[in-house]
């Protein structure tokens, strides 16, 4: 004798009408149920409230009519949703979305295009595959018309000069043993908080010592020109930062367990205090870092006297570094800039190199020796030009 049919709670059409709209609100707004969504204090908020006018909304685009539902009602479909795995078990105070669909399509636009810019202006590997996935996944989401979703609005033109992605090095017989091999590695070292140990193959500019270099991984870092590996010697909890072209395809995993990410964010941001406070990458050597990490290190004022045409252009930069002092005025009936800023020792070549971009428009004023060396500059180059 057949079983009798266990009535379900949502046996009722009007019950599970209510089930899937819900669950398609979620889609259609993802966060919807927070403060921010709703343009509303979190004081006055009532999170399913908004989720009861949303899923109303969407109850009458798609034509089904939903008898009276209370937000006790929205409260036990929840309930459901979470039984299922459909809804998380985590708590969603800024709002309630399905699995990895956080973003409506607005926010994902955005998304695909800083993902785009990544994968073909800074050549990351990882961005174009992710890319090249997204794009057959969402070839049917029709967004603002055809075309729309990938249309390039922003992107970014700093262009890596290096080679970063192994299979186009071999398609273009331009192979580079190169860390870009175990790109997907250093990442899991990363955020693990995995120690390592890489090799330096090249140290061109710096007097650095190639050859194995053990350390805990904790930034990848695009700027410029090219990818950058920000790291800690482990040891010494000394900061630095190598291109990533410049170390070796060797990788070799040292610590299995990892630090955790606590510890791999606590340090980065020391290391991103060091970076704001100075200018461009280097982070110095050991002992005087470990004197600016404490507060300990004088810095060094310079002062920049900018003249036509570049001073408007100084004057726009009011971000261009936090502690920047900007202030104008006449020499010889010539209108200037002078922009003053204090630094630590480590970064006034890269300052000064900042500064030689704007050529017989720029005269250091301060340090005395940084403007002799400014002056000698100018010399050697007439003798380049045989002056």
């Amino acid at each position: 004798m057949a079983k009798k049919p266990i009535p379900h709670l949502y046996s009722d059409l009007s019950a599970f009408n209510r089930l899937l709209l819900l669950i398609a609100t979620f889609l259609r707004y993802p966060g919807i149920g927070s403060a921010e969504f709703s343009n509303s204090s979190e004081q006055d908020h009532n999170a399913l409230e908004a989720v009861q006018t949303c899923l109303q909304e969407m109850a009458h685009q798609v034509g089904i009519q939903l008898s009276s539902y209370s937000v006790n009602t929205i409260r036990k479909d929840l309930v459901m949703l979470r039984r299922y795995g459909i809804l998380g078990q985590q708590m969603y105070r800024w709002g309630y979305y399905l699995g990895t669909g956080a973003m409506n399509p607005e926010e994902l636009q955005v998304m695909l295009q800083a993902l785009r810019s990544q994968a073909q202006q800074q050549g990351d590997v990882q961005s174009k595959q992710v890319l090249r996935t997204l794009e057959r996944r969402l070839r049917g989401l029709n967004l603002q018309g055809s075309g729309a979703l990938f249309y390039p609005v922003r992107t970014q033109i700093n262009r890596s000069i290096v080679h970063t992605d192994p299979e186009e090095m071999m398609k273009q017989g331009q192979y580079r043993h190169t860390l870009f091999h175990h790109i997907d590695s250093l990442e899991t070292a990363i955020v693990q908080g995995h120690k390592v140990e890489l090799y330096r193959r090249s140290s061109p500019y710096r007097q650095v010592a190639v050859g194995h270099l053990q350390i805990y991984p904790l930034q990848l870092i695009y700027s410029e020109i090219a990818w950058y590996l920000l790291y800690e010697h482990p040891q010494s909890g000394h900061f630095a930062v190598e291109r990533v072209d410049r170390l070796s395809n060797y990788f070799n995993l040292l610590d299995s367990e990892g630090r955790g990410i606590a510890v791999q964010q606590s340090n980065l941001q020391v290391a991103h205090k060091l970076l704001t406070e100075g200018w461009g990458l280097y982070l110095g050597e050991p002992d005087e870092q470990q004197q600016e990490k404490l507060g300990q290190l004088p810095l060094t004022q310079v002062i920049v006297r900018f003249f036509p045409p570049v001073t408007a252009f100084i004057l726009e930069g009011e971000c261009r570094h936090l502690k920047q002092k900007l202030s104008q005025g006449t020499e010889n009936g010539v209108n200037y800039v002078d922009y003053q800023i204090d630094l630590p020792g480590r970064s006034i070549d890269e300052f000064y190199r900042w500064v030689n971009r704007f050529m017989n428009s720029a005269r250091i004023l301060v340090p005395v020796d940084l403007a002799h060396r400014h002056q000698q500059a100018a010399l050697d180059l007439l003798k380049l030009y045989g002056s």
